[in-house]
């Protein structure tokens, strides 16, 4: 059997994620994070999903997400209420789980094409 190593058409790839660290293309990133397929913003000021406000999420709304992953750290976590409410007042999905499997779904809805944007909080 022949296998092809098939690369995806977006520019970055999140290869792993874990409450500590995570692998883009082939660089290891230790503090928090937002990822698009095209786009890589490195030291999200973001420690803690519990206490995650509108204003957190505005470099995420900006990339014009019609989804946002957020991986919350090692162990699933959800933000305050009325940061849901307002992410949904502007008609951007928001799901929060692990970072794995943010990186996961991250990868697979990239992959689909769809305008999806993660961010991750690591290092708690």
């Amino acid at each position: 059997m022949q296998l092809i190593l098939e690369r995806p058409d977006h520019e970055f790839f999140l290869r792993g994620a874990d409450g500590r660290a995570a692998l883009v293309n082939d660089r290891r990133l230790e503090r928090s994070f937002i990822l698009a397929p095209n786009a890589l913003i490195e030291d999200w000021a973001v420690s803690d999903v519990r206490g995650l406000t509108l204003a957190d999420l505005e470099p995420l709304f900006a990339l014009q997400p019609e989804l946002i992953v957020l991986g919350c750290g090692a162990t699933q976590a959800f933000p305050p209420a009325a940061t849901l409410a307002a992410s949904l007042g502007r008609k951007v999905g928001l799901e929060s789980m692990t970072n794995a499997a943010a990186a996961r779904t991250f990868n697979v809805l990239a992959g689909e094409g769809r305008r999806v944007v993660a961010g991750f909080v690591l290092g708690a």
